[in-house]
C-alpha cells in the first residue's frame, strides 16, 4: 500500500516534519563527510552501499502536484513528498554514495531548472553524503540546456559528478567513472576494488529516419572500452597484483533494448509497462559483455518497472520510480534501489577484494518496507544470482 504516511500527516505537519529532517540532517552530517577523500569501503563491515534514486521529476516544490496517487492522498501531496521520502530512505540505509539516474527534475513544469535541481538533490547534501548524477530525457526541458543541466550538477556541493572525461571527444554530457578504494590500512587500500561507470544515454533521436529515444553512441563505447581496459590492467598487474579484474557497476537512464529479453520466469521484481528503449541497438550491451568487468547495470526511465534479470552474465536492473510528480501507479509505492557490495575477509581478519553484490528495494510506505533482496553476483559464480529472503 503506497504512502500510508500521507493519510496521517496533513500539509502543515508534513512541512514541520521536513523542517525536523533538516535539523536532524545537519546534526547527523557534522564530521561525517565521506566524499572529500575519495570513495572507499568501510572498515567496520567491509561494505560499500549505493542508493539509486530514479526519476524524481522534481519541479516547483510545494506547488507541484503529485501524479498517480490514491484519491485520499491527493490533498497536500507535492514534490515535498519526494523530498521527505529521500530523507527517510537515506536515514534508513546510511549509504556511502547516492546516485541519481536522470529525470531528476521535470524541466517543462519547472519555473527555474537550477533551483529545482538544488531542491531535488538537497537531502543528499544536507546529510553530507557524496553523490553522483546523470541526466535523463526531461531534465533539459526547462530553463537550462542539456549541457547547462550537467554543468550545474558538477558545480554543486558534495558532488562527484563530472561533465565528461578531459581531452576526449565524446557524445553527450556526464560520461565519467568513479573508483572505490579498498579498506584504509589494508593491502588494497590504494586500489580501486569496485569501479562505477556513468553514461549519458541521451534524450531523443536526432536522426530523422530513426524515431524515439536517444542511445549510447560509438564515442561513448570507445571511452568505456578504453577506461575499462586500463582499470583492469592496473588492477591485475600493479602490486599487489590480482588474479581477476575488479567488478564494476554501470548507471544510465534509458534502458538498452536487451531489457526486453526477460519474462516473469527469469527476473525478480515486476514489469508493468513496455521497455522504452531506443528503436535501434547501438551495441553497448555487447560492449559491456566483451569488457567483462560490469556485473550489473542500473537504469530508470520506465517508472513502474522495477525488475532485475541476468543476461549473458550481466544483471540488468530497473530502480522503479521515486518521485511523486512522475507518472506511477496509484497504490503502488514509490521506491528506491539499494546495492550493497561486500568484501571478502581473510582468516586473519583482513579485508580483501569484492566477494558479493546484493540489492534490494525500499518502498515509501509506512514502514519503508524492504522487498526483493537478491544476490546479483558472487565471486566465482559467473554472475549467477539468487533470490534472498526479503528483509523487513
Amino acid at each position: 500500500m503506497a504512502r500510508l504516511a500521507l493519510r496521517r500527516f496533513p500539509p502543515p505537519m508534513l512541512l514541520l516534519l521536513l523542517a525536523l529532517f533538516l535539523v536532524a540532517a545537519a546534526a547527523a552530517g557534522k564530521g561525517k563527510k565521506r566524499g572529500g577523500g575519495g570513495l572507499r569501503f568501510r572498515r567496520e563491515g567491509g561494505t560499500f552501499k549505493v542508493l539509486q534514486v530514479a526519476d524524481m521529476h522534481y519541479a516547483d516544490g510545494r506547488s507541484t502536484a503529485c501524479e498517480d496517487v490514491l484519491p485520499e492522498q491527493v490533498a497536500g501531496c507535492s514534490d515535498l513528498n519526494t523530498t521527505a521520502f529521500l530523507y527517510r530512505v537515506i536515514r534508513a540505509e546510511d549509504p556511502d554514495l547516492v546516485v541519481f539516474t536522470g529525470d531528476n527534475i521535470y524541466g517543462a513544469d519547472s519555473t527555474d531548472a537550477a533551483k529545482s535541481m538544488d531542491a531535488a538533490i538537497a537531502p543528499a547534501i544536507a546529510m553530507n553524503l557524496p553523490w553522483a548524477a546523470g541526466i535523463g530525457n526531461h531534465d533539459q526541458e526547462g530553463t537550462l540546456s542539456r549541457e547547462g543541466v550537467m554543468r550545474h550538477l558538477v558545480g554543486m556541493k558534495n558532488t562527484l559528478s563530472r561533465f565528461n572525461p578531459e581531452g576526449v571527444e565524446i557524445d553527450g554530457f556526464g560520461n565519467y567513472n568513479l573508483e572505490v578504494g579498498g579498506v584504509e590500512g589494508t593491502l588494497l587500500a590504494n586500489k580501486s576494488v569496485l569501479n562505477m561507470y556513468f553514461l549519458d544515454s541521451g534524450d531523443y533521436s536526432t536522426v530523422p529516419s530513426i524515431p524515439g529515444y536517444g542511445w549510447i553512441k560509438a564515442s561513448q563505447e570507445a571511452w568505456f572500452q578504453k577506461t575499462s581496459s586500463s582499470l583492469q590492467k592496473n588492477y591485475t598487474s600493479q602490486q599487489p597484483s590480482q588474479k581477476e579484474p575488479a567488478p564494476a557497476l554501470a548507471y544510465f537512464h534509458i534502458p538498452l533494448p536487451e531489457f526486453s529479453s526477460f519474462t516473469e520466469s527469469n527476473f525478480t521484481g515486476v514489469k508493468q509497462e513496455g521497455i522504452s528503449s531506443p528503436s535501434i541497438n547501438s551495441g553497448f550491451f555487447t560492449t559491456m559483455v566483451e569488457a567483462g568487468d560490469v556485473k550489473a547495470a542500473f537504469i530508470g526511465h520506465d517508472h513502474i518497472n522495477d525488475f532485475c534479470g541476468k543476461l549473458t552474465g550481466i544483471q540488468l536492473c530497473y530502480a522503479g520510480g521515486f518521485g511523486y510528480h512522475a507518472y506511477g501507479k496509484a497504490g503502488w509505492s514509490r521506491r528506491a534501489r539499494v546495492v550493497s557490495v561486500q568484501l571478502e575477509k581473510t582468516v586473519t581478519g583482513e579485508w580483501q577484494d569484492v566477494k558479493s553484490i546484493k540489492t534490494w528495494k525500499r518502498l515509501d510506505d509506512q514502514h519503508l518496507t524492504t522487498i526483493d533482496s537478491e544476490v546479483l553476483w558472487n565471486k566465482g559464480s559467473n554472475g549467477r544470482g539468487r533470490k534472498d529472503h526479503d528483509r523487513s
